[in-house]
């Protein structure tokens, strides 16, 4: 069987397909040959996606933070595509700021959303993924290695994204490569959900200075889970060339 032939047969379910990484790596897959399911809040530019990609994609509506919508999820995977192969836990939010009490909503947001999202997705899909002999996509980030003032909440998250990861891959080889991608900065809409005014444009002038694309992340995702199953792509750091931390 050629690659592109075992491509073809794969199925990619990808968590905040709506925008940014997720959107761009639903591309990106489903331009090698995967097939995809789109999984977001908003149905209307998921749907809209599903049907420029073709191929199969679908799209379904559904939140990380409710285990409900993704079992119902996985059931339509699973009766309509035939089961996940690849699992892209993209779906999270970056809302810095300082650590305080006015801001203890988006620490308990981020936590939800980045880290139990991820974690109850990949319990929802594992019993698809053993099946095909999957792939399990953590999207990280640099701040899973580099923690700084301003961003303690959101380190949190990515710093435990990280150890959740490195502990999975351990117990899920052979049959689940587990691999972690750790972006810098990338031009999403993320900083634009930060709520401390201040951060926000900080953060959105450094981004416009240094971001690198959606597109330039996903390729490289791409390119990881196309490997033979040999090889494993454990952890992927990737930084636009000029940010320095």
């Amino acid at each position: 069987m050629s690659s592109s032939e075992h491509t073809a047969q794969r199925v990619a379910v990808i968590t905040g397909a709506s925008s940014g990484i997720g959107e761009a790596t639903a591309r990106a897959l489903a331009a090698s040959g995967h097939r995809v399911a789109l999984l977001a809040r908003r149905a209307d530019r998921i749907e809209k996606l599903a049907s420029v990609l073709g191929n199969g994609a679908i799209a379904i509506t559904a939140d990380v933070t409710d285990r409900d919508s993704l079992v119902a999820a996985a059931a339509r995977v699973q009766s309509e595509l035939g089961g996940a192969d690849i699992l892209v836990n993209n779906a999270g939010v970056m809302l810095l700021g300082p650590f305080t009490p006015e801001y203890r909503e988006d620490h308990r947001r981020m936590v939800e959303t980045n880290l139990l999202g991820a974690m109850t997705a990949t319990e929802v899909f594992l019993g698809q993924l053993r099946e095909g002999g999957g792939d399990l996509v953590n999207i990280s980030s640099v701040a899973g290695r580099t923690a700084r003032a301003g961003n303690a909440a959101y380190a949190a998250t990515k710093w435990g994204m990280n150890g959740w990861s490195e502990a999975l891959r351990q117990e899920l080889q052979p049959d689940i490569r587990v691999l972690v991608i750790e972006p810098g900065a990338v031009a999403t809409e993320l900083p634009t959900h930060i709520t401390s005014a201040e951060v926000k444009a900080a953060t959105e002038k450094f981004y416009e200075q240094f971001a690198i694309t959606a597109a330039d992340v996903a390729e490289v995702i791409a390119f990881a889970v196309g490997r033979p199953r040999r090889v494993a792509l454990n952890e992927i750091l990737i930084r636009p060339t000029a940010q320095a931390g």
